[in-house]
């Protein structure tokens, strides 16, 4: 999950009041919460010490040391190094059957960002303060708990501990290292914890996130600086657009109930926003505008170009114009659509109707590298709520104080082991 604005939390907390959810509420079937609620303090403990020694892409050392322990523990197969620090877990069930995968991250971010937790990290400039930390436990107890019935299990099931995520790198170096050349998984699915009530699960087929794009446009080094100004507002004018009224780049809204994912009114539909201010440099004599900007329709993002080069033209500056370019296209998370019906069914069945919602609208700012995987594999990716407002926790990625309810680990282990054995009980097709 990549750029964010900060966010007032206080506001968040006020909204997820009228909508939090108790995850008790509805219990997955009995042997599996069973088996969950025995490893919970255990996963809680390794939580905390993943957070407390977060480490940045490239350097998920000891992160992997310690997942391969507890894989091995298990009694899984496990192979490291395929891309950097990644893990790759292989858990062979007694009986014939697909070959179902579960991805989580290993890496955490730069920078100071207040952490009120008391296990807060040791590493100074380094810290879990997008959640992979949480990932990382929710897998090792989906491991656990399919381990501890593989006697029944049909099939294999393939956990990837994927480094390198916050750079969009790993995913593909994996695909790339052919990560699944000796074993090709039939379906794959993740998740993240996000700012949504705890033990709410959101998921849509197709487009999870808007489209992400980052784009420079390359002048002759001519312009004043209020001609700047003036252009980036000129193009930010010409591009932008949401519905009337509606303010889709406040993310801090997408747990209302009212206006936010998995509202019919969403605000986060039909929309695109971008940076208000560009970052501005000179390079060999060159004057460079780099901004992001986020498009929620698949079909609109060839035009981009060739409309802000009209807006050059028409504020006077063609003579300066060098060119526009996308600098970053990254892929966007884009679930398969048969595959997710299946999992919304399977998932309310077990933890209630309540506790799966439909999103409508899509996520801004975010995007994962996940949508690589899809790229080979159908597969479905979903948000995991970690706030709650009782406790003023809200876990608001890349944001300062973002804390996570560490309640979300049980719902993740539980809710996802119940899918995964559905789609290993399943033929190949999930209709």
């Amino acid at each position: 999950m990549k750029r964010l604005l900060t966010i007032l939390s206080s506001v968040f907390g006020l909204l997820l009041g009228a909508c939090q959810y108790n995850p008790s509420q509805r219990a997955a079937p009995d042997a599996i919460q069973m088996h969950t609620d025995g490893l919970f303090e255990k996963l809680v403990a390794v939580r905390r010490d993943l957070h407390q020694h977060p480490e940045l892409a490239g350097y998920e050392s000891r992160t992997s040391a310690t997942i391969s322990a507890h894989l091995r523990e298990m009694g899984l197969e496990v192979h490291t190094g395929q891309y950097g620090h990644s893990v790759i877990g292989i858990l062979r069930g007694v009986h014939p059957g697909k070959t179902v995968a579960w991805r989580a991250e290993l890496d955490a971010l730069p920078g100071e960002f207040r952490d009120p937790a008391l296990f807060r990290s040791q590493n100074p400039g380094v810290q879990h303060a997008c959640g992979h930390d949480i990932h990382i436990a929710i897998a090792l107890g989906i491991a656990e708990v399919l381990a501890k019935q593989r006697k029944s299990l049909r099939g294999t099931v393939v956990f990837v501990f994927q480094p390198e995520e916050e750079t969009f790198k790993g995913a593909k170096a994996l695909i790339d290292r052919g990560v699944f050349s000796s074993i090709t998984p039939d379906e794959i699915y993740g998740l993240h914890v996000t700012a949504l009530p705890v033990g709410q699960i959101v998921v849509r087929a197709d487009e999870m996130y808007a489209y992400q794009r980052r784009l420079s446009i390359r002048l002759k080094n001519e312009l004043s600086r209020a001609d700047v100004v003036q252009l980036t507002k000129n193009v930010n004018g010409e591009l932008s657009r949401s519905r009337t009224g509606e303010k889709p780049w406040e993310i801090q809204h997408i747990g209302d109930p009212v206006i936010g994912l998995t509202s019919r009114s969403t605000v986060f539909q039909d929309y695109l926003i971008m940076d208000a201010t560009f970052d501005t440099r000179t390079e060999n004599d060159e004057l460079v505008l780099d901004f992001n900007l986020y498009e929620t329709t698949a079909s609109k993002l060839g035009g981009i170009i060739s409309r802000v080069e009209r807006v050059i033209d028409a504020s006077g500056h063609k003579s300066q114009f060098v060119s526009v370019s996308y600098v970053q296209d990254n892929p966007t998370v884009l679930n398969n659509a048969s595959l997710t019906r299946f999992a919304i069914r399977t998932l309310q069945r077990s933890r209630g109707v309540g506790a799966v919602r439909q999103a409508v609208g899509q996520v801004p700012f975010f995007n994962d590298d996940f949508a690589y995987f899809q790229q080979k594999i159908p597969g479905v990716y979903f948000l995991l709520g970690g706030s709650n407002a009782e406790k003023g926790f809200i876990a608001m990625n890349h944001a300062p104080d973002f804390q996570v309810d560490e309640e979300s680990i049980r719902v993740g282990v539980s809710s996802f082991s119940s899918l995964i054995i559905a789609r290993l009980g399943t033929p190949d097709q999930a209709e």
